[in-house]
């Protein structure tokens, strides 16, 4: 029997860990699970792949570092902190809520850092990520209030059957930052 050369079999294999937390999450996410979906044999899992752990790792260190890549982004494209603080609310209503499939993914990984800390250093990386593109036009302690106020907000949204409006969202933040930076 020959071998198949597939160089991103790996790749696939990750992808596909993600749209299986995604949907089944982290209890209902399984070796044999995430084989089939990325269409490789099973003995691929234990090849590329140590552990479930070391699978889960990478998979949710991929997500993270995308979300934390587009929020920089968003941050580097504002000239100003009003900007910063209007491409914020646009994060939070229209970015974090355009997919339940975020939501589940951000959750499951919270739920890993609250307990573990090989899954804790992906969520204090991510954070890092954020306070950092936040910095850009923000103090240091601004920029980290600001990021405690778009989870707990993206939450609300996400969870809340009556959701504060943008223009509430956006009041807010400009207040946070209004009284952070004057401290």
């Amino acid at each position: 029997m020959t071998r198949r050369f597939d160089p991103e079999r790996r790749d696939r294999i990750i992808d596909a860990a993600i749209e299986c937390i995604a949907e089944l999450g982290v209890a209902g996410t399984s070796h044999r699970k995430v084989a089939e979906r990325a269409d490789v044999p099973l003995g691929s899992m234990t090849y590329h792949f140590s552990n479930m752990d070391e699978l889960l790792v990478e998979a949710f260190t991929r997500f993270a570092r995308s979300v934390a890549a587009a929020f920089t982004a968003r941050m580097a494209a504002a000239g100003s902190a009003d900007e910063a603080v209007a491409g914020i609310v646009e994060l939070i209503h229209e970015d974090l809520q355009r997919s339940p499939r975020e939501h589940v993914l951000t959750y499951e990984l919270y739920t890993l850092a609250a307990r573990r800390g090989e899954f804790r250093s992906i969520t204090e990386d991510w954070m890092h990520a954020s306070r950092t593109a936040l910095e850009q036009h923000f103090p240091p302690d601004t920029a980290r209030t600001l990021d405690a106020y778009i989870e707990g907000a993206a939450l609300h949204i996400a969870l809340d059957r009556t959701p504060p409006s943008s223009e509430l969202t956006e009041q807010t933040l400009a207040a946070l930052a209004r009284l952070q930076t004057a401290r």
